[in-house]
């Protein structure tokens, strides 16, 4: 490494999050543009239609604490690759369900779909793994959102792509050109990603930026990987109740996020009356405000770090405000237009957007010595939203014959994640584990994030 002007070789790490995210997502709402034609096809309810929607999140749920403990015993590249690799091979596998009767097509889908949550688990506490890697505490809400927004341009860049393929060839080949796009990019993963001190391209002037600003450049260091889960850990974490909060907070804004990946497209199909290439495009509308909103909160809480704002006031103010924007959603019961319901969509989306900060949260919030793990357990919690709100909203369907208490149920998750950060978090600080010479872990005590 050289002592000159401060390369900026994080940025490039925060372009392959975003990338690898961006697919992420995309492997995941395969289902949601294929989800009408499948209904049609396979001849299933909504009821059922909900239970394979959930598939992924059961799996999703249960790998995030083993996905995490891996990440932190072998590091992010390897792990994280090797995840990619596997639920993009889930996916195409999808595709050729059809090959089979009707009945073993919906165990299979639900099966390949089980198997894509599992393989995916590591993903986003890699994610905030990497970020607290490579990014000071003052450009972490930035990163952190940059990453999370990709969420919205993976429908901004694909929901189009997938309703057209659908529309065009079948839902078949919506699996088979996004598995193999997954596939092909574990490789490039390989090649560009590293940790801070081992990276090529890094100098010294950055690294030592990034190491004394909070970057905890030294996580995927040989000779300081965890030995296995740690529980006594896990149990301080879930006796604190700013983490409590925290998780609350993320499983409601992930029941918004559900409700878009998986029935927003039927819904604009079955009770707005769209094609299904035009449900395609329009849904690629709301994504393009959430990913604007995904931005821009992370550069607000920042912006409010960087002007002498506490840590508390900077991450807070973005996530209560755009998820009070984000409720408007319920206001599409109340408009029949079609450009009506759609700028409301926009609206909520932006909102959520704005608010989804919770990854930041987690890089400033994590225990050093449990980083992966940290992360696991947030996005357990949060995804437990993944399983409930795909059912929920099938039964509620079911139950009513519409889509209107559907969507005052994804309003009433916005109002929760506000009560929780406002009621519940209380100050936002890094969780320390102190550990006893004797005994291990006792306590967990809380400081600020940058002191």
């Amino acid at each position: 490494m050289q002592a000159t002007k401060p390369t900026h070789v994080r940025y490039m790490i925060l372009l392959m999050l975003f990338l690898v995210t961006t697919i992420n997502y995309a492997d995941r709402a395969t289902i949601a543009i294929a989800g009408s034609s499948l209904q049609k096809d396979l001849g299933i309810d909504a009821v059922t239609l909900g239970y394979i929607f959930s598939a992924f999140g059961w799996a999703y749920v249960a790998g995030q604490i083993p996905g995490g403990w891996l990440l932190d015993r072998f590091g992010s590249k390897k792990v994280y690759a090797l995840s990619i690799f596997t639920w993009s091979l889930f996916t195409v596998l999808q595709g050729f369900i059809g090959e089979f009767g009707m009945s073993t097509a919906v165990v299979a889908l639900f099966m390949l779909r089980f198997l894509v949550g599992l393989a995916e688990a590591p993903s986003f506490p890699g994610n905030a793994r990497i970020v607290a890697a490579w990014f000071p505490t003052a450009e972490r809400g930035t990163a952190s959102a940059i990453f999370n927004s990709a969420q919205y341009f993976a429908t901004v860049l694909f929901a189009p792509l997938m309703g057209w393929i659908v529309y065009s060839f079948g839902w078949e080949h919506v699996f088979i050109v996004m598995g193999i796009l997954g596939i092909v990019f574990s490789g490039i993963w390989l090649k560009v990603i590293y940790s801070p001190r081992e990276h090529p391209r890094i100098n010294e002037a950055e690294f030592k930026y990034i190491a004394e600003n909070g970057g905890m450049v030294d996580m995927d260091q040989k000779g300081k990987k965890s030995d296995g889960p740690k529980w006594d850990y896990i149990r301080q974490l879930l006796t604190n109740r700013m983490m409590l909060g925290v998780y609350l907070g993320q499983y409601c804004i992930n029941g918004i996020t559900y409700f878009f990946l998986t029935w927003f497209p039927v819904y604009l199909v079955q009770d707005r009356g769209m094609t299904i290439l035009k449900a395609g495009f329009i849904a690629s509308l709301p994504a393009i405000c959430g990913f604007i909103g995904g931005v821009l909160g992370g550069v607000i809480s920042d912006y409010l770090l960087r002007k002498g704002h506490s840590l508390t006031f900077a991450r807070k103010a973005p996530i209560i405000a755009g998820l009070l924007v984000s409720s408007s959603i319920v206001a599409c019961n109340y408009v029949d237009v079609e450009w009506m319901v759609v700028g409301f969509m926009a609206l909520a989306f932006f909102g959520k957007g704005v608010g989804a900060l919770g990854w930041a949260v987690v890089s400033d919030t994590s225990p050093k010595q449990i980083a992966g793990l940290s992360g696991g357990l947030f996005n357990t919690f949060g995804n437990l939203a993944s399983i409930t709100t795909p059912i929920v909203i099938g039964y509620i369907i079911s139950t009513t014959g519409s889509f209107k208490w559907a969507l005052v149920f994804v309003g009433c998750n916005a109002l929760m994640a506000v009560f929780s950060y406002l009621v519940i978090v209380g100050p936002i600080k890094r969780v320390v584990l102190k550990e006893s010479p004797t005994s291990g872990p006792l306590t967990a005590d809380l400081k600020p994030v940058n002191s």
